[in-house]
């Protein structure tokens, strides 16, 4: 039985796929010992399934045929296989490693903040707001329609000026 399994294993066109099957092997041991760590994980978890899946469909394949040119049917049919199945298997990998959206100062918008400098007028004044891991961030804000807001009191950041680079705040208390 290992003997059927060594030789189908050897065989023209499953022995491409074996060769490539012992370097994942051997890539995934070394990350499993040494702990490596990857940026982009889809791209080593894409071609080790493609691999696998096509190595076990030529393994397949090459026990189910007989010798003879069959054998290139074999070859472009576990090609085929392994890709298919591999961008299905994928479909939820991908999900999980998405790339989390960037940070932008747009997300501070709608949020509160307590002033920090001694009053914030339509010229001047720093806020202190917490984002959405509970970091906290110190800002520029101005205060919208005359108003004028002091130290300790919590404002509504309504808008964010790109040019200026600062935020617009009203009196949260007031409404403005």
């Amino acid at each position: 039985m290992m003997t059927e399994f060594l030789a189908a294993a050897l065989a023209f066109p499953t022995v491409v796929f074996s060769f490539l099957l012992l370097i994942v092997l051997a890539y995934w041991l070394t990350v499993a010992l040494v702990g490596l760590d990857f940026d982009a994980p889809v791209m080593p978890i894409s071609i080790s399934m493609f691999v696998v899946v096509t190595w076990f469909a030529a393994l397949v394949g090459t026990v189910l045929t007989p010798e003879g040119s069959l054998r290139y049917a074999v070859l472009a049919g576990s090609l085929l296989v392994g890709a298919l199945v591999t961008k299905i298997l994928l479909i939820p990998v991908k999900s999980w490693t998405k790339p989390e959206k960037p940070a932008s100062r747009n997300d501070f918008v709608g949020r509160t903040a307590i002033v920090r400098t001694s009053r914030v007028t339509e010229r001047y004044g720093q806020a202190e707001v917490t984002a959405d891991d509970g970091g906290t961030a110190v800002v520029q804000v101005r205060a919208a329609q005359s108003t004028e807001l002091i130290a300790g009191q919590t404002a509504l950041i309504f808008d964010y000026d790109a040019e200026g680079e600062f935020f617009w705040v009203v009196d949260i208390t007031t409404g403005g």
